[in-house]
């Protein structure tokens, strides 16, 4: 298989050919997160025989998985025959500081994986994969009946808060508020970045009941408890009133925009006259300009009924809750600060 640096060189239909085969590898590295083959590498190279007995996969199988996955610089097969950690595999390790692990697993779940397997229906339709493939409209239903895929997803939640929220704490001067709401923030890790930054700011993390019941523990470890606490609801019904700062990171782009609305109104009457709402969302580019956002928007389609917004899809979203679109922050992540103050 040809690098991505030669992979242009390619006749076009070879150039197809290497986009649609990118579907097996995302279910590829999704397979080997789930097993835990970066965190059984921890301490060297292993035969496939140790890996399939702590596995409990089938040798044969789990080679020519790990074959593949080492031709793309995910793990690597050294001369005797075994396979070690690469720079790409050591992302798939739990333990990584810039982990993927929980994000692999979660694309590779059937909820997942199935509901784009009917991509079709929804660009007829309009309606979502999840709801032609498992009769549902809300994937949360589905994680509240099933903790397994629920801790699945709110690790890949933590994860993506955890590596990108350095960055977005660096593009914006929280450091003016005394209270900031993380609303719908899971165990607060986007929060913990910006209390570490910043020391005035004290913080609420606001989430679903079964979300939240482990999250002051997370708040304790990173020894954040004086300045943080949790508070449990539904973002629909309301939220913790009085701050001058509310943030929601990847919220509302799993919402279409009466839903939306719901819950921006929400914040809109909790909010202080001169606070800020601040959203921390994929914006999406004008053009042929490549953007994560695009596609992210296509996962929105097929699983929630949301989707990702243009600068003007903000301003009227925003403006339509008694928000004025004060502006939008670019950051160091693929993600910017959209800043709302009240009308």
């Amino acid at each position: 298989m040809p690098s991505p640096e030669t992979v242009n060189e390619l006749p076009s239909s070879q150039r197809i050919l290497q986009i649609l085969t990118g579907k097996w590898i995302a279910q590829a590295v999704s397979v080997a997160a789930t097993l835990g083959i970066a965190d059984l590498l921890v301490g060297g190279p292993q035969s496939v025989e140790q890996l399939a007995a702590a596995t409990t996969t089938h040798p044969d199988s789990l080679h020519r998985l790990l074959r593949a996955l080492a031709s793309l610089g995910i793990f690597a097969e050294t001369e005797d025959g075994r396979f070690t950690l690469t720079v790409l595999a050591q992302c798939l390790r739990s333990d990584a500081p810039d982990s993927m692990r929980n994000w692999a697993r979660l694309l590779g779940l059937p909820l997942f994986w199935q509901s784009w397997g009917e991509l079709l229906h929804s660009v007829k339709t309009g309606e979502t994969g999840l709801k032609k493939a498992f009769g549902m409209t809300d994937p949360f239903g589905h994680f509240s009946q099933h903790p397994e895929d629920a801790k699945v997803f709110d690790g890949a939640m933590n994860d993506i808060s955890r590596n990108h929220g350095p960055s977005i704490a660096a593009a914006y001067d929280f450091g003016r508020f005394r209270k900031i709401v993380d609303a719908g923030g899971g165990h607060g890790a986007l929060l913990m970045s910006i209390l570490r930054r910043y020391p005035g700011p004290h913080g609420v993390v606001f989430d679903l009941p079964h979300v939240i019941k482990n999250t002051q523990a997370a708040i304790a470890a990173a020894g954040f408890s004086e300045r943080c606490e949790t508070a449990a609801g539904d973002l629909f019904e309301s939220v913790p009133s009085g701050a001058d700062a509310y943030v929601m990171r990847s919220i509302i782009h799993g919402f279409n925009n009466e839903r939306a609305l719901v819950i921006l109104r929400n914040i809109r009457r909790a909010i202080q006259t001169e606070g800020r709402l601040l959203l921390v969302d994929f914006v999406v580019p004008a053009g042929n300009e490549p953007s994560l956002g695009k596609l992210l928007d296509l996962q929105m389609l097929v699983m929630a009924g949301g989707r990702e917004r243009t600068p003007d899809e903000f301003k009227d979203l925003l403006g339509g809750a008694g928000f004025r679109l004060a502006g939008i922050c670019p950051t160091a992540s693929p993600q910017s600060i959209i800043e709302g103050v009240p009308a």
